[in-house]
């Protein structure tokens, strides 16, 4: 059999040119993003094993020194704690955010009056700022002349009780998701063939089976999708524990997010090296989280 060399072409002058001008292009995204996502990566970690010189000046290394003290030392107990907090927080708002955007994605995917309107209610909280929607839910909560402790006549301390503090940040994280993920759910459903639906209308399947043998299975993927999403969105949170809870809150303790945490090192207390060891420790918590929900996605999600 002869053997077949292949024949390099070369590139035309015109093919040549456009490939300049489109590396032209992207040249300013490319050098953003060397600037200010790869550089400051390795910049964290190097940092994480440096200490943060007299008056911050310089870094002096110090090796494995700042995650021996936040995982096994003196700071061990405030890591581990904004650690739970973060995890607490995630479990609770994820999936309740996800059961109550999937229902109302349900229920706004159907012809019903006024269903735009509906639609652009639900997503408003999406595009408040956040300052203003922390205000709001201050008042709220607040124990004294707060809307809820007035409307059920009750005297509870929604953001100053240890207890109870992380689950009432939880509930504003969760009204200030459901409209994303309720629109990601309605572009999911109308994704999926209306001829199901009518053949399964034929075979007399109600309107609970057709969602648990259509619906679910074929929304799967943007299930998953939204679930891993909002688990990194949770373990990364800070905006609501930073502007609801004051630094006096006797609770700040049992809520702050290890975000939070990272913030107080790094900002507060200027010190650099226990912040970027928060981040990297964080990093790869979410890392290996996202690694196992990796391994079991071809267990839960159905592809068509």
């Amino acid at each position: 059999m002869a053997k077949t060399k292949a024949v390099k072409q070369k590139m035309t002058p015109r093919a040549r040119n456009e490939a300049l001008w489109g590396l032209f292009f992207v040249a300013p995204t490319i050098i953003g993003l060397i600037i200010l996502n790869f550089i400051p990566v390795f910049q964290t970690i190097w940092q994480s094993f440096c200490k943060t010189g007299d008056f911050g000046k310089g870094n002096i290394f110090v090796g494995l020194k700042n995650y021996q003290t936040l995982m096994f030392g003196t700071g061990s107990a405030e890591m581990w704690q904004s650690l739970w907090n973060t995890i607490k927080y995630t479990i609770v708002q994820v999936p309740v955010t996800i059961a109550i955007s999937l229902l109302l994605a349900v229920l706004l995917n159907k012809k019903i009056a006024g269903r735009s309107v509906y639609r652009t209610i639900f997503f408003l909280p999406m595009v408040c700022a956040p300052a203003a929607v922390a205000m709001v839910w201050r008042w709220i909560y607040n124990q004294q002349f707060g809307l809820l402790n007035n409307v059920f006549h009750t005297n509870v301390a929604w953001i100053s009780d240890p207890k109870i503090a992380w689950f009432s940040i939880a509930i504003i994280g969760i009204w200030s998701s459901i409209g994303y993920d309720m629109v990601l759910f309605i572009g999911g459903l109308q994704e999926i063939p209306h001829d199901y639906y009518e053949a399964a209308l034929i075979d007399g399947a109600n309107s609970w089976e057709q969602f648990k043998n259509i619906t679910w299975p074929l929304l799967s993927p943007t299930t998953f999708f939204v679930f891993q999403t909002g688990i990194i969105g949770g373990l990364t949170i800070f905006d609501l524990m930073y502007m609801v809870m004051d630094k006096t809150n006797a609770a700040l303790s049992k809520t702050q997010s290890i975000v939070y945490l990272f913030y107080q090192y790094s900002f507060t207390q200027n010190n650099k090296g226990y912040g970027a060891t928060v981040v990297v420790i964080l990093v790869v918590f979410i890392m290996i989280i996202t690694f196992f929900l990796q391994k079991i996605e071809k267990h839960f999600v159905y592809h068509a």
